[in-house]
């Protein structure tokens, strides 16, 4: 069991419980793979100091965070539960089972229903992206398109983690965010999540889920996300130089993985600390700009 759950067990409501349960279903460490989004948008968005902490910028901060998640997960935690039967992270406890009940079932819809409220402060750009990332966080999971069934629009479709970020920037900025941003973001997010099915590859197949991890093969996923992650970095660099550069930790890490034979079930669960590290070197890049460039 990882250090990060023993702390946070220590800290956050038990699982046996209503709050605590629903708590663990949002998968907190990965929390700020869709409030990331939002922080990074919003501090290449904002004008100036005071727009950081707008109250749009702070509750779409704050949405994307915790009730999105709920939202995301739960919905494919429904979906998934005879797969996940064959999940290790259930059985190791990384990860809360499903409980199939009316309240549980509230919640996530209502945590889904509550993007709404964003709806009307959104320019149309805005709208358009939050729509899409609501369509695309069901249908991952959920029949009929169930995209995480698929090899490669699995990988593709899981963009939806950029989509938080597009909405922000338009919301403050009122404009589309650079295109070479939004597709580098896109392209890396594909490459994420194509890593983070190498360990699912033998209880997908022995749950009969065709992945692109399981169409490729381990061996050939590594490269596909190397490619996925060269190809973000070569494009951010569309934007600027040192954002490419930035990104290709990510390839370089698949190398490295590869070379030290490092257990990628080990490594996958280092990635929200990497992300998260990554992330803040966008944001005080961008608030450098900001105030002295």
């Amino acid at each position: 069991m990882s250090t990060v759950t023993d702390r946070l067990r220590g800290v956050a409501p038990s699982r046996e419980t209503r709050l605590g349960y629903l708590f663990w279903l949002s998968r907190p460490r990965f929390w700020l793979y869709q409030g990331g989004p939002v922080v990074v948008a919003v501090t290449y968005a904002a004008a100036g100091p005071s727009e950081l902490f707008s109250p749009l910028a702070v509750a779409l901060f704050l949405y994307f965070t915790i009730p999105a998640n709920v939202f995301l997960y739960g919905v494919n935690d429904v979906f998934d539960r005879d797969v996940d039967e064959h999940n290790p992270k259930k059985d190791e406890g990384r990860e809360v089972s499903y409980r199939g009940d009316a309240l549980t079932v509230a919640a996530i819809v209502g945590s889904g229903l509550l993007a709404a409220a964003f709806l009307p402060r959104l320019p149309t750009l805005g709208v358009v992206a939050l729509l899409a990332w609501a369509a695309l966080s069901v249908e991952y999971s959920a029949p009929p398109l169930r995209f995480k069934t698929t090899p490669f629009l699995d990988s593709l479709s899981n963009g939806l983690y950029i989509l938080p970020g597009v909405v922000a920037y338009a919301a403050v900025a009122g404009v589309a965010p650079p295109a070479a941003a939004v597709a580098g973001a896109w392209l890396w997010t594909m490459g994420m999540h194509t890593f983070s099915a190498i360990p699912d590859i033998d209880p997908d197949r022995e749950a009969g889920i065709q992945t692109t991890a399981t169409y490729l093969g381990e061996s050939r996923t590594y490269y596909y996300c190397a490619a996925c992650w060269l190809a973000a970095a070569a494009t951010f660099a569309l934007t600027h130089w040192a954002f490419g550069a930035l990104l290709l930790v990510y390839p370089a890490l698949v190398f490295g993985i590869l070379a030290v034979g490092v257990d990628v079930e080990e490594a996958y669960w280092w990635y929200p600390a990497i992300n998260g590290l990554v992330g803040m070197a966008f944001t005080l890049v961008g608030l450098w700009v900001m105030l002295y460039g």
